[in-house]
C-alpha cells in the first residue's frame, strides 16, 4: 500500500504541459500568459519565489517611482487604473500586476525554482527540471526571467575586510537604517542616484562613487515626460539629432552636470540607451542634493579599509556602511542549456527587434533593454507565434479523432 502511493507521488513529479513554459512570473512572463489566454492558449509558469513580481515586491526600496509616465509602462491588454497618478508608486504597480493577474487568471506555480532546461532531441521536447524534483515537458520554453533577475556584485579589493554593513540595492528599503551615518554608495545609476537622495532625508551623509560616464536627465521637460518627448522627435528626425536637442535643454534645465564630477558619455542618452541598455538617469531632486554639497560625488574606488576607503584621487574617508548601487544581471546561463541563442551573459545575440525568437520552440521576453514597451512588443509576437502552431496542433488533433465512414 505504501509503495502505490509512493509510486503514485512520483508520478506526479513530472507533467507534460499543456501549451508552453514560461519561466517567470514578473511582468515579462504575466504579459506573455496574458496574450496568450487571448488567444485561447494555456500555459504553466514556473516562479522560483512566493509571489509574482517578486523583483518588486522583495528587492526594491520603498520611495521606489516608476520613472516613466504610467501609459509607457502598460501591459498588453490591460491599463493602469485611471485614478493611479503619472508615475505610479512602486506599491501602486505591484497593485497593478497583481488586478492583471487576476483579470487574465493567470495561476503561476510558486516556490518551482528551475534547476535546467534542455530541449530533448529524441522527444522534441523541452525537459524542464525545478530545485523542487518536479519535472515538466513542453513543446515551447519562454524564457522570462529577465534582465535583471540577480544582483551583480562587483569584486572590490579589500571588501570583505570592512567593518560596517556593505549591503546590495536589493535588500535596501529605507534611509531610516542609516540615520546620521556616513554612507559610502558604490553606483551613480538611478538606483544609486535615488538611494543617496533618500538617504539624505535621514540626515545621512552619502558619498557617491561615480567611476563611470553617465547621462543625468530631468524627468520632464516643459511639462511633458523627457522620455515622451524623445519618443514623438524620434518619428521625425534621427536618434542623434534627438539626442543633441535633449541635451541642449538638459544643459540649460539642469546645467553643466561635469562640474559636479558626474561626466556625460560620448554617446548621448538615448542612442546609449538602444545600443547598450545603459538607462540614464531621470532627475528627480538628486542634482540639487549634489550642487549643496549634501550629496558628495567621487571618482573611484581604488580598495576598501577596515575603516572606509581609498579614491583613485588619492583621498581617504571613513564610513560607517557600504551600499552597492552595482545593478543587476541575468541569471540565464546557470540553468539553460542551449547556449546557441543568448550569449554569456545571458542576452539573446540577436538585437531587439528580432531577439524574441530561438530555435526548436524557444521564445525569451524581458530582455529588450526597452523596459516595459520592449516587453510588452515582444509578449505579443511570441503569444501570436505560439498560438499558431497550437492551432495545427489542435487541428492534427481533431483530424486523428473524426471517424470517416468507409467508402
Amino acid at each position: 500500500m505504501g509503495s502505490c502511493k509512493e509510486q503514485e507521488k512520483e508520478q506526479q513529479k513530472w507533467e507534460l504541459a499543456r501549451g508552453p513554459i514560461i519561466v517567470g512570473a514578473g511582468p515579462s512572463g504575466l504579459a506573455v500568459a496574458a496574450c496568450l489566454s487571448s488567444h485561447g492558449v494555456p500555459c504553466v509558469i514556473l516562479e522560483r519565489s512566493d509571489c509574482i513580481a517578486s523583483l518588486w515586491q522583495n528587492r526594491t526600496y520603498d520611495r521606489l517611482k516608476l520613472h516613466l509616465p504610467k501609459h509607457f509602462c502598460e501591459l498588453p491588454l490591460f491599463g493602469f487604473p485611471s485614478t493611479f497618478p503619472k508615475y505610479p508608486s512602486k506599491y501602486q504597480f505591484i497593485s497593478y500586476m497583481e488586478s492583471y493577474a487576476s483579470h487574465f487568471s493567470i495561476h503561476p506555480r510558486f516556490n518551482q525554482a528551475v534547476q535546467s532546461a534542455e530541449f530533448d532531441q529524441r522527444l522534441k521536447l523541452w525537459v524542464v527540471r525545478t530545485h523542487q524534483g518536479f519535472e515538466y515537458l513542453s513543446q515551447w520554453l519562454v524564457v522570462a526571467t529577465g534582465e535583471n533577475a540577480e544582483p551583480f556584485v562587483p569584486r572590490i579589493p579589500g571588501l570583505d575586510v570592512f567593518h560596517g554593513p556593505v549591503s546590495h540595492t536589493s535588500v535596501y528599503k529605507s534611509g531610516s537604517d542609516y540615520r546620521n551615518q556616513k554612507v559610502l554608495v558604490i553606483g551613480c545609476g538611478n538606483s544609486g542616484m535615488e538611494v543617496s537622495l533618500d538617504l539624505c532625508r535621514y540626515n545621512a551623509t552619502p558619498h557617491m562613487v561615480a567611476r563611470n560616464t553617465v547621462h543625468v536627465l530631468p524627468r520632464e521637460m516643459f511639462g511633458f515626460s523627457t522620455f515622451g518627448i524623445a519618443m514623438a522627435l524620434n518619428k521625425w528626425i534621427p536618434i542623434k539629432y534627438v539626442d543633441k536637442f535633449l541635451l541642449l535643454v538638459t544643459n540649460f534645465i539642469l546645467g553643466n552636470t561635469n562640474h559636479y564630477g558626474i561626466k556625460r558619455p560620448k554617446t548621448g542618452p538615448i542612442e546609449l540607451k538602444l545600443a547598450t541598455g545603459k538607462t540614464p538617469v531621470l532627475d528627480v531632486g538628486q542634482l540639487a542634493q549634489i550642487k549643496s554639497g549634501n550629496i558628495k560625488v567621487m571618482e573611484g574606488v581604488k580598495e576598501i579599509t577596515r575603516n572606509g576607503a581609498k579614491f583613485m584621487d588619492g583621498q581617504e574617508k571613513e564610513f560607517d556602511a557600504i551600499i552597492l548601487a552595482t545593478g543587476y544581471k541575468s541569471n540565464v546561463p546557470t540553468w539553460l542549456k542551449s547556449r546557441e541563442f543568448f550569449t554569456e551573459d545571458g542576452m539573446p545575440k540577436t538585437p531587439f527587434p528580432n531577439g524574441w525568437k530561438g530555435e526548436g520552440g524557444l521564445y525569451t521576453v524581458g530582455f529588450t533593454r526597452r523596459g516595459l514597451q520592449g516587453t510588452s512588443c515582444d509578449a505579443i509576437k511570441i503569444a501570436k507565434d505560439i498560438a499558431e502552431q497550437w492551432r495545427t496542433v489542435k487541428q492534427k488533433e481533431l483530424l486523428r479523432f473524426t471517424y470517416h465512414p468507409t467508402q
